[in-house]
C-alpha cells in the first residue's frame, strides 16, 4: 500500500550581489538573475507572512509601492495571479512582460534613495523528511492537523513549481490512492488567498465532508 512520506523545508538565503534603484534596473536585474532568485522574492515573502491574509504582495511590489512610492506599477506587481503558474519562469516572464509595458510609457524613471535599493536575493531549499507518513485517508487527515506550518508549505507550494508535477503533493497522493474527487477539490483551493493555518484547515475540512458524503 503506498504511503505519504510528509516531508519539511528549510531555506538557505543567498546574498546576490545585485541591486536596482529604479524600475528599469529592477527590470534588468529580473532578465538576469537565477529562477530561484524570482521563487525568494514571491513565495518567501508569503511564507514569511503565513499569519496574513489577504496574500501579501511579493517583494517587488513592496519596493515599488513602499520605497518608490509609485502605486500605480506596485498595484500592478501585486496584482498578478502566482496561483495560475506552473512554473518560477513563467512567473519571471509575466513580471517582465509587465515591467516592460510600464517602461514603455513611463514618463520618467524614478530613483529610491540613497540606500533603499531593492538586493536581488536567491535562496537553496533543502527538504527533510518528517516522522511522519500516513497510508489512509484517515492517517492522513490526522497528519495533515499535527504536521508544521513549513511542511504544508512544502507540499502544497513549492510542489506546484516543480516543472514535473504542475501540482500539489496532496491531490497527488490522493488521486493516487483513489480519491479524484477529494485530489480535484485540494488542487482548486488557491493556496494564495490563505495564511498557511487556514489552508491547512480548508484541506482538514475537505477530507471530513468526504468521509461523510
Amino acid at each position: 500500500m503506498s504511503t505519504f512520506q510528509f516531508m519539511t523545508k528549510s531555506d538557505l538565503t543567498l546574498l546576490l550581489g545585485r541591486k536596482a534603484r529604479n524600475a528599469k534596473e529592477l527590470y534588468a536585474g529580473l532578465r538576469e538573475v537565477p529562477v530561484m532568485s524570482v521563487y525568494f522574492h514571491t513565495h518567501r515573502f508569503l511564507q514569511q507572512h503565513h499569519y496574513l491574509s489577504p496574500e501579501p504582495p511579493n517583494d517587488f511590489a513592496y519596493w515599488v509601492t513602499n520605497v518608490l512610492n509609485d502605486d500605480i506599477l506596485g498595484e500592478r506587481l501585486a496584482s498578478i495571479d502566482i496561483m495560475q503558474f506552473v512554473s518560477i519562469e513563467e512567473i519571471r516572464q509575466q513580471f517582465l512582460s509587465l515591467l516592460e509595458e510600464y517602461l514603455k510609457s513611463a514618463e520618467r524613471i524614478i530613483d529610491c534613495p540613497r540606500g533603499e535599493e531593492f538586493h536581488f536575493m536567491s535562496c537553496q531549499v533543502f527538504a527533510f523528511p518528517t516522522p511522519y507518513v500516513a497510508t489512509t485517508l484517515d492517517e492522513f487527515r490526522d497528519v495533515v492537523e499535527k504536521v508544521s506550518i513549513e511542511s504544508i508549505y512544502y507540499h502544497m507550494f513549492d510542489a506546484r513549481m516543480r516543472p514535473e508535477l504542475g501540482n500539489n503533493d496532496f491531490s497527488i497522493w490522493l488521486r493516487d490512492k483513489g480519491y479524484p474527487d477529494l485530489a480535484t477539490a485540494i488542487q482548486a483551493l488557491d493556496p494564495y488567498s490563505r495564511t498557511l493555518e487556514g489552508l491547512r484547515k480548508a484541506v482538514i475540512k475537505l477530507i471530513e465532508n468526504h468521509g461523510t458524503n
